[in-house]
């Protein structure tokens, strides 16, 4: 995977097909026969011989009694349909998560009848062997399965550098004074001397990339690398993209790499989209493709309609 410098050149289509709206295609572009939307999975957490409690109850519990409970915890994933069986919701190809599970747009955990606690899915991102395995049908209905291109929305924290700070930072532990965290006497030093020029903070991505210039879509910019979409049909595809956080892994933490915004062969046969403020990525390519995808056992996804709107308040059947 190379970056792209002239980003404009290799994805200005994408800018023609969008819409200035805020319906899917201010992400998603027009212009296909059919369109997916793969739901990212949920998580479900539980105890083995009673109900998760409720946070209050967590808050009150003497500190013994919290950390036996912590050890018994069982986390899983947990698919979109089966949360509906669960809340007594219809689970439907424009059905939103809050809706489905009867909680406010501000509670992200809710404890269901079944006793468990569901918090819902990532937005902007799948778990890599889910989008392994969406790259299975991807890769099949390309006739460039080893040319294409991947954007990466540049808001995520610490991807680029930046003057005064870039969103990352690390706090090391010891038995001695505490230390300041990365990157904090940089912000102190702005409070205290605001005609001081910031200093710059190199991002996991290298100066070069983070001082170029950006694939600029509709409130949205990425940046732009050359990609084989066959390149992400492995769970361990995190091992090889360019925008692998080396760096947080020499300090102790799994290997680990933002999840690809958009992604589409050199034919432009598809394209997928994963926006930043969605729980689902959109497929957009043949009918074909749409079948493949909605077919396969490892992908919970439905078929959607052009024009489709993906708003958290357009769910108009579980109301």
């Amino acid at each position: 995977m190379e970056w792209i410098s002239d980003p404009a050149t290799a994805g200005g289509w994408l800018c023609e097909r969008l819409d200035e709206d805020w319906s899917m295609h201010h992400f998603v572009p027009h212009g296909y026969e059919a369109y997916a939307r793969v739901f990212h999975p949920a998580q479900v957490r539980s105890l083995p011989d009673r109900a998760m409690p409720p946070m209050d109850d967590w808050v009150r519990m003497p500190d013994a009694e919290q950390q036996h409970l912590m050890e018994l915890v069982i986390d899983e994933e947990i698919t979109w349909a089966d949360t509906a069986e669960v809340f007594g919701t219809t689970m439907h190809a424009l059905a939103q998560w809050y809706p489905l599970v009867r909680t406010p747009r501000d509670g992200d955990v809710r404890i269901a009848p079944d006793g468990r606690e569901y918090t819902g899915p990532g937005e902007g991102r799948m778990p890599p062997s889910l989008l392994a395995a969406l790259s299975v049908p991807l890769i099949a209905h390309t006739s460039t399965p080893d040319a294409g291109f991947v954007a990466v929305w540049e808001g995520w924290g610490g991807l680029l550098g930046g003057r005064g700070g870039n969103g990352r930072g690390f706090f090391e532990f010891s038995d001695g004074p505490l230390p300041e965290p990365s990157g904090w006497s940089s912000l102190k030093a702005s409070f205290e001397n605001p005609f001081r020029k910031p200093r710059w903070h190199p991002g996991i991505l290298s100066d070069e990339i983070s001082k170029g210039p950006r694939l600029e879509l509709p409130d949205r910019s990425h940046v732009l690398f050359s990609a084989a979409p066959s390149a992400f049909a492995h769970p361990d595809w995190i091992l090889d993209v360019p925008w692998r956080d080396h760096e947080a892994e020499a300090r102790g933490f799994a290997p680990d790499a933002e999840h690809p915004s958009i992604l589409w062969p050199e034919d432009l046969a598809w394209v997928m989209v994963s926006e930043i403020d969605y729980d689902s990525t959109i497929v957009a390519g043949s009918r074909e493709l749409v079948r493949a995808i909605c077919a396969d056992p490892a992908i919970e996804a439905l078929p959607i309609a052009e024009g489709s709107s993906l708003n958290w308040d357009d769910d108009e059947i579980n109301r």
